[in-house]
Formats: structure tokens, C-alpha cells, sequence
């Protein structure tokens, strides 16, 4: 759909988790660096596995919507579908990084283009608790060199 290097930025979020990790690693995210320019950002947000798990400490309850709907998520399109992985910060640098992305770190969705969107990477428990709630969405920024 897109010829090589001709996009400077590609936002994904909580999409990637519904690969699995062999998948992500060797069609999705080459797919992604093939596009993207010199110095092109990629922007990830997928569940925080390490988030996830402060909150089950915190709540002790598996049941919690904060655990189960990141951890495995549920779509319906044309079928039902789930997460097939789960990263945490190391875990999704290395897969970036294999793929040939650099300078990978958390970013801010705060200082973002879409910071006025409301969607997954601002996910907070308690719900909308963006100024003490834990943020369980693990945002990455890569680059192509």
C-alpha cells in the first residue's frame, strides 16, 4: 500500500498484542521499518505486562478489569479474538531491535500529536486516574536510523 521509505511517523495503539510475537517480529514491524523514512518514529502502545502486575499486587483480584481486559483483551470482528502476547519494556525492545529500530524508549503521551485523543495509551487504573492511577499502557518510541 505504501512504497519504501515514505512515511515519517506510524501511531499503533494496543494493536500489536493481537500478534503474536513471531509475527510481530517478522511481517509486522519489518513492514512498518520498510515504510518508514530515515529517521522515521514509530509510536507503540501495547499493554505494560509490568503495569499489569503492580495492579494485581495492589488489588489482589485477577477479576480486576485492570488485569484480565489488558492482559488478554477480547474483540469481535467477524470473529472473536484475543491477545496473542504480552510485552514489557526489555521484551519489546529487544523485538524492535532485532527488527533494526533504534533509540527505543518510553514516551509521554502527553507530548504527543494525538495527546487529545482518548484511546488506550492514556489506560490508568483507577479508570481515568491520569494524575495518581498507574498508567497500563506501555508506551515505546523506536526510530529508523
Amino acid at each position: 500500500m505504501f512504497k519504501d521509505e515514505t512515511v515519517d511517523l506510524i501511531y499503533c495503539c494496543h494493536a500489536l498484542e493481537y500478534f503474536d510475537r513471531e509475527d510481530a517480529q517478522q511481517k509486522v514491524l519489518p513492514e512498518w521499518y520498510r515504510v518508514l523514512k530515515h529517521n522515521g518514529i514509530l509510536h507503540l502502545a501495547v499493554p505494560d505486562f509490568e503495569a499489569i502486575v503492580k495492579v494485581y499486587l495492589k488489588y489482589r483480584n485477577l477479576n480486576h478489569r485492570g488485569i484480565l481486559g489488558p492482559l488478554y483483551g477480547r474483540i469481535v470482528v467477524d470473529e472473536i479474538k484475543y491477545h496473542k502476547c504480552t510485552y514489557d519494556f526489555p521484551s519489546l525492545k529487544k523485538v524492535l531491535e532485532l527488527v533494526g529500530f533504534r533509540e527505543i524508549l518510553r514516551y509521554d503521551w502527553r507530548k504527543t500529536i494525538y495527546k487529545d485523543y482518548d484511546d488506550f495509551s492514556q489506560a490508568y487504573i483507577p479508570h481515568m486516574d491520569k494524575e495518581h492511577g498507574i498508567l497500563i499502557s506501555l508506551n515505546v518510541e523506536a526510530k529508523k536510523p
